[in-house]
């Protein structure tokens, strides 16, 4: 097992990791009759996008002798209506600027975020955009 799921009534459950005893809270976005006071769960996809693009790139930062400490990402997530899913998911990724990156680095770190397991696992309409800000 992974994760340990409680529902805690009025739309919220609290999730725990079973190996490390860390845990979250999700929330029901106000749009969907919740209070938006933490992380709804399809917040937590996009957010599970985005860390796993960084830590995908540091991997690979890592074995090649890079240092991209300080790397961040900033997520933005679409809903659509009808059925209600996620429509589309922006990650822009900020790279430090006080650390130039050669272009093939550059090359080699954006191939390295695109082979990410959690956009590999996105169904295929759902809209991935990847922006790099070297």
């Amino acid at each position: 097992m992974t994760t340990e799921i409680v529902y805690q009534g009025d739309l919220r459950t609290h999730a725990t990791h079973v190996k490390s005893g860390n845990s979250l809270l999700t929330d029901a976005p106000i749009d969907n009759q919740g209070k938006g006071e933490s992380f709804s769960p399809t917040d937590m996809v996009a957010t599970a996008l985005g860390g796993c693009i960084l830590t995908i790139m540091g991997i690979k930062a890592r074995d090649k002798g890079l240092d991209m400490t300080g790397a961040r990402a900033e997520v933005t997530k679409v809903m659509a209506s009808a059925p209600r899913r996620i429509a589309a998911i922006k990650v822009e990724i900020f790279m430090p600027k006080d650390r130039p990156f050669s272009d093939k680095e550059k090359m080699l770190l954006e191939k390295a975020a695109h082979g990410c397991p959690v956009g590999r696992s996105l169904h295929p309409d759902l809209e991935e955009e990847v922006i790099f800000h070297w």
